[in-house]
């Protein structure tokens, strides 16, 4: 659900992609002779233009500090920083009061590992992950795990790529405290079955959080539809700064967990022995925050709120079926996964070719693709692989990416093949 009255923008023709891609500045860059074809928008996604302004504008025009400044320029900064807010939850079908800034996904889990993890956890219990996941799923969660004794289990995926829920349907139990699995893998894109994760976290009393690093810039969250206790968003990755996170959480679980940092703008009173703290959001944001980058969020969610999101997503999944399919037909490239649904993503090897080389190729054409293990090695080990080839989508990516995509890997094979 986006933020504003939205406006249907049928992008499937050609004259309106390129509306589309004329916010984008940085897609008229040519790299090494060639228009540049930005398929690494899973790493981070590019920003339009009223993203630069905003950004620009803040330091240009208010460039003050937020929150107990009785001056002017530090009231319209507080004002626009707490509108901002208000608009992330419209976004994700939330309250404002839920929504706490962050640094970004990785900062988010974090969080919740740190606070409602140690709260929750003791010797002996449960947190499921699964075998899709980012590391920065996983991580927390262990560091969490060493400090608690509780044991860490991995929800098993299928050959398709589609995660087993009769296996989580089965090993959950009364231990089990916490369920963490990504809404879209960044690997795969397969898009997992949040509602009936949440549903059977919660029928063993376990909190259910979500990675929407990778499903927020592709998919319409409703947070209360998917029924999760918290989900997280990377802002750079949907079209707006870096170094900004937006972290949904139920209130009621919100104001139960204790600080994760302490410092200036997060405590009710302050002595010398103790310290009470302020009510969420307030209670998890220590110190400055990223004011500059919020004001871009403002910026990206008044933006992306214009877009038929439906529209949208048909247009990306015909290009990533088109290159699954032309990527498919290359003897010697096997691509990985056929979930039951998916998004945004193709991952690929080309057999006597190293991943990075194949990068190296495509990067000789003016294709940006991500060649590596993602952050998401245990993925890599089911799929029996150390590393993979991946292209990702965004609503700016056009057939001419795709054509080009394909070129660079047979490219690849006649440089780089043995």
């Amino acid at each position: 659900m986006g933020v504003g009255n939205p406006v249907a923008v049928d992008i499937a023709p050609q004259w309106a992609i390129e509306r589309v891609r004329s916010a984008f500045p940085m897609l008229a860059r040519v790299v090494r002779g060639s228009r540049v074809a930005y398929l690494d928008s899973g790493a981070t996604a590019l920003k339009p233009q009223e993203v630069l302004d905003a950004v620009s504008a803040y330091y240009g025009r208010v460039s003050a500090n937020v929150a107990r400044g009785v001056h002017t320029l530090s009231q319209e900064a507080t004002d626009r920083y707490e509108e901002v807010r208000a608009a992330a939850a419209a976004f994700l079908g939330a309250d404002a009061d839920e929504i706490v800034f962050t640094a970004g996904t990785t900062a988010s889990l974090n969080l919740v590992a740190q606070t409602i993890g140690r709260q929750r956890l003791a010797a002996g219990d449960e947190i499921l992950v699964s075998e899709l996941e980012h590391h920065s799923n996983l991580v927390p969660w262990q560091l969490v795990a060493e400090s608690t004794r509780a044991t860490i289990r991995a929800i098993p995926v299928d050959d398709r790529g589609d995660l087993d829920l009769d296996w989580l349907t089965r090993h959950r139990s009364e231990r089990t405290r916490v369920v963490a699995v990504c809404h879209v893998s960044n690997v795969l894109g397969t898009v997992n079955p949040v509602r009936r994760v949440a549903d059977l976290a919660h029928e063993v009393g376990a909190i259910c959080v979500i990675d929407g690093a990778q499903g927020a810039p592709h998919l319409q969250v409703d947070v209360a539809a998917l029924g999760c206790d918290f989900y997280t968003v990377s802002v750079h990755k949907l079209f707006g700064p870096t170094g900004l996170g937006l972290l949904y959480g139920r209130r009621s679980l919100l104001e139960a967990m204790p600080p994760w940092q302490g410092g200036g703008g997060m405590i009710a009173r302050v002595t010398i022995e103790r310290s009470t703290y302020a009510p969420p959001p307030a209670r998890f944001e220590a110190g400055t925050p990223p004011i500059a980058e919020v004001y871009g969020l403002g910026a990206v969610l008044e933006y992306i709120g214009r877009w038929d999101w439906k529209a949208l997503g048909r247009y990306e999944d015909r290009l990533v079926e088109r290159a699954r399919a032309e990527l498919a037909a290359i003897p010697g490239v096997t691509v990985f996964g056929s979930p039951a649904a998916y998004v945004g993503v193709v991952t690929f090897v080309v057999d006597g070719v190293h991943p990075h080389d194949v990068g190296t190729a495509l990067d000789a054409g003016g294709v940006c693709v991500r060649a590596g293990h993602h952050c998401a090695q245990p993925l890599m080990a089911r799929l029996g692989v150390t590393a993979t080839v991946r292209a990702s989508f965004a609503p700016y990516s056009t057939d001419d990416d795709v054509t080009a995509l394909v070129a660079g890997v047979r490219r690849a094979q006649k440089v780089f093949g043995r």
